[in-house]
């Protein structure tokens, strides 16, 4: 079943660019591993074949392929990034969080910017809820990252024109 999927709209698209390059600055200076773009297809079951596209992605160096695929990583993500959008469900988001957790994925960051929390979901503890005031932290997959979220739901820049 492929689905069809609207493009993200200006403040999904804001916000997890705000993250996303926030960690993948610290991942490239820390050289834990590497981070991927929305889109990056990950076939995570065969038969049925599945493949998913978080809005971003993190696999720890270890877990890398000697050699990078030209196709879909057939490596489950150990960090992936979901964007709420205002047309997402409740229940949808819970089934995709639920998929890549049972898939393997070690987190699962669900971003809601109509809330402004940060749920991070991990498949052996419970679900950690983070807002605009608390700092991001995982010791165990980013050792010495610290993001304080202000910096993400921050207001749009609007310069001094």
């Amino acid at each position: 079943e492929l689905r069809e999927m609207a493009p993200a709209g200006f403040e999904h698209g804001s916000l997890g660019q705000r993250l996303a390059q926030r960690v993948g600055v610290f991942l490239d200076d820390a050289e834990l591993g590497e981070s991927f773009m929305a889109e990056t297809g990950f076939h995570v079951t065969v038969d049925p074949d599945t493949v998913l596209a978080p809005d971003w992605a993190f696999i720890r160096a270890e877990r890398l392929p000697a050699e990078p695929s030209t196709s879909f990583s057939t490596v489950v993500p150990d960090i992936v990034l979901e964007v709420r959008s205002p047309s997402d469900r409740s229940r949808e988001v819970a089934e995709k969080i639920a998929r890549w957790l049972a898939v393997g994925a070690r987190r699962v960051w669900d971003l809601d910017p109509k809330r402004k929390a940060l749920a991070v979901h991990r498949a052996d503890a419970p679900t950690q809820i983070l807002g605009p005031d608390d700092t991001l932290t995982d010791p165990e997959l980013l050792p010495g990252f610290s993001l304080p979220l202000r910096r993400v739901f921050r207001p749009l820049s609007r310069g001094s024109r």
